[in-house]
């Protein structure tokens, strides 16, 4: 059987390269002197999704260097105000290939872009294998999408040097209510993989209020079926995030609140302390070194955890622009950037040896009200 599934990838990869085009970008940009890394933001427009590049200045402000269209159209989901997409993981940067994913939910495919500094080139745009692709994980040469609508379902991919090919097998509904309302709350929300690679985890939000976790096997990919944890009636399971141990930090939307999780071998999800944020809307979050920060659309701030020591501690709140969603730390660990959807802006802040947040500007992403999905190199 795995000998079959490589030999039809090979066969699918040959055709796929032999066809693929290489599209140019809409502007010219490049990573000045004085500049330390780059930002990419989605903007997922009904009337045309577009990624927006700003180079990354060492005291971490933004400048915008170019708009790149991803051939695709951003969507919206019934009952959505400031984040169109309600999820986490929208655009992926797979710093390995040095490439990044874009979702295109209306149109529903996937972009990949090459990464060269703050530059990007629009390699190839392929269906995402369901309906309103929301997420993306990646983990070596294997990449998943989620996609929300229709009971929500996962497509598999490979990575052939930067381009992604389907993988044969890899597709897996996940039997969620297509039906349940509103579609805001009631889909799945993020795809991510264990650090270790060897399980892939999907938060449901109000559909499921559960963890589903596939094995992953290295040569016949995704396990049958999950394992389905419930986090609890009203939870509301979001956005995660990985700490250097491996806990699972998860939003739980419903109680406004961080959980965290351990994963055993077998892909069960216990469920640990949990810490309220105090805030309204607390659905995303990431991690940068022993701290973890938690977006909160719904007040407009930014909570602040430490997560070092195997332990969750609320630090404090830090003021950020209305409709506070999608969050990303720079590679280096030392600045934070937060979209928000209301305005379609992002703050950019430099993050303390303590873990605290320091404002140093924001900038105007254009046409991205509503819009998800920032990734930082």
């Amino acid at each position: 059987m795995a000998r079959h599934i490589i030999t039809r990838v090979a066969l699918g990869a040959a055709a796929v390269l032999a066809t693929i085009t290489i599209a140019a970008p809409e502007a010219s940009a490049s990573t000045a002197p004085g500049h330390s890394g780059a930002v990419f933001v989605q903007t997922d427009s009904p009337k045309g999704n577009a990624v927006v590049a700003y180079s990354r200045s060492t005291d971490g402000t933004l400048k915008q260097t170019a708009v790149y269209k991803t051939g695709g159209l951003g969507g919206v989901l019934d009952g959505s105000v400031v984040d169109h997409q309600a999820s986490q993981g929208s655009l992926a940067y797979d710093e390995r290939h040095q490439v990044l994913i874009a979702t295109n939910s209306g149109s529903n495919t996937v972009t990949v872009f090459a990464v060269r500094g703050s530059q990007l080139v629009r390699i190839q745009t392929l269906a995402s294998g369901g309906r309103f692709p929301v997420s993306v994980a990646v983990h070596g040469d294997r990449v998943y999408v989620l996609n929300a609508l229709d009971g929500g379902s996962l497509q598999g991919y490979w990575n052939l040097g930067g381009h992604l090919i389907p993988l044969p097998g890899q597709h897996r509904a996940l039997g969620l209510d297509p039906n349940a309302a509103p579609q805001f709350t009631h889909t799945p929300a993020q795809v991510e993989f264990t650090p270790d690679g060897a399980h892939l985890v999907v938060a449901t939000k109000a559909v499921g209020d559960s963890l589903m976790v596939y094995s992953v096997n290295t040569l016949l990919g995704l396990s049958a079926k999950p394992t389905v944890t419930s986090t609890g009636a009203g939870s509301v399971p979001f956005g995660f995030a990985f700490d250097r141990g491996g806990r699972v930090l998860l939003t739980e939307a419903g109680p406004n609140a961080v959980a965290s999780v351990h994963l055993d071998k077998a892909g069960r999800a216990t469920v640990g302390e949990t810490v309220a944020t105090g805030q309204a809307a607390s659905c995303w979050i990431t991690v940068a070194g022993d701290y973890a920060y938690v977006a909160n659309a719904g007040s407009g701030t930014i909570t602040t955890y430490s997560v070092g020591h195997g332990r969750l501690e609320l630090i404090g709140q830090t003021p950020a622009s209305a409709g506070t969603i999608d969050l990303t730390a720079s590679g280096d660990g030392k600045f934070l950037y937060a979209q928000a959807g209301r305005d379609g802006e992002v703050d950019a802040f430099r993050i303390g040896r303590d873990g605290s947040l320091t404002a140093v500007g924001t900038v105007a992403v254009p046409d991205a009200v509503g819009g998800e999905g920032i990734v930082a190199s």
